[in-house]
């Protein structure tokens, strides 16, 4: 915070004395180093060109960026994705491998109970109304 307040008092003390100088100059139809006014308006104009040049830069950034991130996220979502399956296989073979079971296959239940609960399910069971 002092940081950005010092910098603004700073460029505002430098923008009223450069103000101060051009009225002082008027006034006295003077001109304070104009060897150094004509060096610091070619850098400003090479300055100048150069902002020019770099907005015509940025204004292709946009898109090249879209794309980018575009690639990137994709890339990120398969990463993701073989990640996932990778632990998902890993989370099987741990089931097998802790499991009395080896190699569980599913089958028909013994049970009347669940028979009766798995015709009810796929809508084998009678409705009274």
């Amino acid at each position: 915070m002092w940081l950005a307040t010092s910098a603004f008092l700073f460029s505002l003390a430098g923008i009223v004395g450069l103000f101060a100088l051009k009225e002082w100059e008027t006034r006295h139809n003077r001109n304070m180093a104009p060897k150094l006014r004509e060096r610091a308006d070619a850098w400003a104009i090479r300055l100048k060109e150069l902002l020019l040049a770099l907005q015509v830069d940025a204004e292709k950034l946009p898109p090249e960026i879209l794309h980018v991130s575009r690639i990137a996220i994709h890339e990120a979502a398969l990463l993701s994705a073989a990640f996932l399956r990778f632990l998902a296989l890993q989370a099987h073979k741990l089931a097998d491998f802790v499991s009395h079971k080896r190699s569980f296959q599913r089958r028909a239940p013994r049970s009347e109970f669940l028979k009766k609960v798995l015709e009810h399910k796929n809508g084998g069971g009678e409705r009274s109304e």
